[in-house]
């Protein structure tokens, strides 16, 4: 049924899809009936801050509304996790983080799922040609699933070239060790082709859209705006006065009073104080919705491309975040959480008529889908709508029902997978629910409180809806596949140049790092204290490795056997790799 959107700042649709002629049934698989192209655009870090979605008054998105209107918006989509490795883990291999293993960033999906075929890959291997460019998996390309990328596949790098300030941090000053490099903004003195990035990810996917191929393609659009850090040039700025700025909507002080423990460490966090602290809130909601506006003229680029192509009457559209972002709300900054404000994110499927042997009469422009769905169903639905045979093992039921019906029954849950097995959030239509590992739970009803502000879980009178979303939960997760040693961060080697090795620094929590002596000789590990004294931890061997528990911030000196110091190691923010080069 077609429904009005909440925003009313909509362009005008993408005009009338010329129908092509309707493919039987019986003539799905055959190898002689066209196939549709697929068109997949992935925006990073991009919440429900979208007209058409209302996440906020002040959002300039003219390009992902008219997207939306002229195809399905699942206004009740949520991510498989909460984190991008994760959630662009699941959906490209159509498996869920509590089948696969795969829980959080720091694990490498290859050594998760060596052998899982990804979406590229599965269409290639049914007569299509892949390729793409920008960010769609976790930082890397996995070269063996397309046959083109730009950048060049073989790099394992997705990103083209893009500017950014010569000093940094430009706006937001380090709290220390323990923060993300990227969180910073700022508005950049270039033109979009002078900035590069997103631009050049948006000129490549508009050639390869202008080009009529003999075979159909899978072409992947990778978006990296709003991720971190918010640069982007200065007239993406210019709507959004800093005097103007609007706080989040979901923002409500005290939010966490009525959560249990699991929820109270899981908000607050160091990001948002430190920004509050330096005065930054608002400037950083303005470098969001900036960047959400650079990144909306960046998909306008490629629809438009797509709508002067050969290509624009036989190409499927999905558009999808990997996940959303707080801005203050639940007292937290990032991701990471089970709540909505992370969960909900952007999804928008276009079906031409006539193009897809799953949907022949293709979507209703301008139709809005209420049932709770989980982007992990993008892989069987995008197979189905294209008429190749399904893959066994996808975790997701097919939108195709709602595609075709925005109204239809329903009976799935969407869930969220947080980074440890057996913690998870669960969207239905109207209620949310999120049980941590431990037992904790909340309870939301989101009809009457959509930014989750009242936790229902302790109250009697909700006792049968809570047992109905624990029954949703699954009963088995699989454990968590640690990253190999070989695949972790890798800390910087400073090699000894007489001056004194400087001390520790320690603000964070504790993780391990793992000191690996490539000398054909043993050295010696010393922990640097306040003072800058060394405090001797053992002796790794030759071509050994030795695990420390250890927090950001604190150094770590290698010296010889005879004491001579050889270098340092300074302590990231995260589990890592400190290679003792050779000899």
């Amino acid at each position: 049924m077609k429904k009005p959107f909440v925003h009313l700042r909509l362009a005008a649709s993408l005009g009338c899809l010329l129908p092509l002629a309707v493919l039987s049934s019986e003539n799905r698989d055959r190898p002689s009936v066209a196939r549709p192209n697929v068109l997949f655009i992935a925006m990073d870090d991009l919440n429900n801050w979208i007209g058409c979605m209302g996440g906020h008054p002040q959002t300039i998105t003219p390009n992902l509304d008219r997207l939306a209107q002229s195809g399905v918006l699942f206004a009740n989509a949520h991510c498989p996790a909460p984190a991008c490795n994760p959630s662009r883990s699941a959906i490209m291999t159509g498996l869920s983080p509590h089948r696969s293993g795969l829980y959080e960033n720091a694990q490498k999906m290859r050594e998760v799922m060596p052998d899982a075929d990804l979406l590229p890959r599965y269409f290639r291997n049914h007569g299509y040609w892949a390729g793409g460019s920008g960010k769609i998996l976790h930082y890397f390309i996995d070269a063996h699933s397309w046959d083109e990328y730009h950048p060049a596949k073989e790099s394992e790098n997705p990103f083209p070239r893009t500017l950014y300030p010569d000093t940094r941090p430009l706006s937001l000053p380090r709290g220390g060790p323990w923060q993300y490099v990227e969180t910073d903004w700022g508005p950049l003195d270039a033109t979009d082709e002078e900035y590069g990035g997103d631009w050049l990810v948006s000129k490549y996917i508009g050639e390869q859209l202008s080009r009529k191929r003999d075979k159909p393609f899978f072409l992947a659009c990778g978006i990296y705006r709003p991720h971190e850090p918010w640069f982007v040039p200065a007239k993406y700025f210019e709507p959004f006065p800093l005097e103007d700025i609007q706080l989040p909507p979901g923002y409500l002080e005290n939010d966490l009073d009525d959560v249990p423990p699991s929820g109270q460490r899981m908000g607050p966090n160091r990001y948002f104080a430190h920004i509050q602290k330096h005065g930054q809130w608002k400037q950083g909601i303005q470098g969001y919705l900036a960047s959400i506006h650079f990144a909306d003229a960046m998909l306008g680029r490629v629809l438009d491309a797509l709508e002067n192509s050969p290509n624009k009457d036989n190409t499927i559209v999905v558009l999808w975040s990997d996940h959303g972002w707080h801005l203050g709300e639940k007292e937290h900054w990032q991701k990471y959480t089970a709540w909505r404000a992370t969960t909900h994110v952007p999804l928008m499927i276009r079906v031409p008529a006539g193009a897809s042997p799953g949907l022949p009469s293709g979507t209703q422009a301008g139709s809005v889908c209420d049932q709770p769905v989980s982007l992990i169903s993008l892989y069987p639905t995008l197979t189905e709508l294209a008429g190749l045979p399904a893959k066994a093992d996808n975790s997701g039921p097919s939108l195709l029902p709602l595609l075709k019906d925005a109204d239809a029954d329903w009976k799935h849950v969407a869930i969220t997978y947080l980074n440890r097995p057996g913690s998870v959030g669960v969207s239905g239509k109207d209620w949310r629910y999120i049980h941590y590992a431990n037992g904790d739970e909340e309870l939301y009803s989101i009809k009457a409180d959509p930014y989750e502000w009242k936790n229902l879980a302790t109250l009697p009178e909700y006792a049968e809806k809570l047992a109905t979303f624990r029954a949703r939960v699954p009963k088995e997760f699989a454990p968590l596949v640690k990253a190999k040693v070989t695949s972790l961060n890798k800390l910087r080697w400073v090699a000894a140049n007489g001056t004194p090795t400087p001390p520790s620094k320690p603000d964070g929590g504790t993780f391990n790092v793992h000191f690996i002596n490539r000398r054909e000789n043993p050295v010696e590990l010393f922990w640097m204290d306040a003072e800058g004294k060394p405090v001797e931890r053992g002796t790794i061997a030759a071509g050994k490795t030795n695990a420390q528990r250890t927090k950001p911030g604190e150094v770590w000196q290698i010296s010889a056997r005879n004491g001579k110091p050889l270098g340092h190691f300074v302590v990231s923010d995260r589990e890592s790799q400190a290679v003792i080069p050779a000899d």
